[in-house]
């Protein structure tokens, strides 16, 4: 461990809003908050590509069992898209296969084309995506040269703004606001497709999964103890239940409840705080009117 490391160490449980730096992978961020945390239990919500920048929610500790509720959030990435050219891997990383002059494409064109890219559609995963087939990432078997049939996802995007970079014949700058699942580089060669020819994402950058955005992340050089936000504050996009001691015992024994406690709004899930608000569990509605335990934070 190196010695700046070394004097932040601590035995830490909750979440980290990282600013992920170009070069490094989800799992080496993973790495680098093991050792600065103390933590073994370490994990992210939301995988982000070498290449990529921008935010990466990083649990610790027991916050880790808490994550699946955070990569469901909604995103918001800002990109740029190359018009006419295609890449293998659909980004600037990649080789060019394919080239075509698109200069007489307009903007109104372009924002034609992402207004047809909004609201749900389907989107079939690039074969440089970690999505498993047949038990196989799909990015490992298009580094062996294979590529295979990938069933169409169907996704959201809420938002698709696209401006011109200036001086930059071609290229366009996009904010999309999207759901989980939503793969930008597939956004920019659909639009390319849709014009005539190719695109390919130029940089990506995450700027927000649900609430959580750019003013509260930290690169790793700047994490410190501070900035550990509790599971409690991990949990601010779901609704919040307080409740009383008896009730907080059966949701310690990790038992469902007979009924939706009183201010439960929604179908859930529900943070189940206690009533000096630190998150005991997250509990999700069943086909009855009991709910049951998701996830059981207190006393793990």
């Amino acid at each position: 461990m190196q010695g700046d490391e070394q004097g932040r160490a601590v035995s830490a449980t909750g979440l980290v809003v990282v600013d992920k730096e170009a070069g490094w992978t989800s799992h080496d961020v993973v790495a680098r908050c093991r050792r600065l945390f103390g933590q073994r239990r370490v994990g992210h919500a939301g995988t982000l590509d070498p290449d990529a920048t921008g935010v990466l929610l990083v649990g610790l500790g027991r916050a880790t069992r808490l994550m699946r509720f955070l990569t469901a959030l909604p995103k918001t990435y800002e990109a740029e898209i190359v018009l006419g050219t295609n890449t293998s891997t659909l980004d600037a990383s990649g080789e060019v296969v394919g080239e075509w002059d698109m200069s007489d494409v307009t903007l109104a064109q372009v924002r034609a084309a992402a207004g047809h890219l909004t609201g749900t559609i389907e989107q079939i995963p690039p074969m440089v995506s970690a999505v498993k087939i047949g038990g196989r990432r799909l990015h490992e078997l298009a580094r062996q040269g294979i590529e295979v049939d990938r069933p169409p996802r169907r996704v959201h995007v809420y938002r698709f703004d696209v401006e011109p970079v200036a001086d930059r014949p071609g290229v366009y700058r996009a904010e999309v606001e999207c759901s989980s699942g939503t793969y930008i580089r597939v956004l920019a060669e659909d639009i390319g497709t849709a014009l005539g020819g190719g695109a390919h994402i130029g940089c990506l950058r995450r700027t927000r999964i649900g609430s959580f955005g750019e003013s509260e992340m930290r690169t790793l050089d700047l994490l410190t103890p501070d900035a550990i936000l509790t599971p409690a504050q991990a949990m601010r996009d779901l609704a919040f239940v307080t409740v009383g001691d008896e009730i907080a015992t059966l949701i310690g024994r990790g038992l469902p409840l007979d009924r939706v406690p009183i201010g439960a709004v929604g179908k859930g899930p529900w943070a189940m705080l206690d009533q000096e608000g630190n998150l005991l569990a997250v509990y999700a509605a069943t086909d009855t009117d009991r709910i049951k335990p998701a996830v059981v934070v207190t006393g793990t």
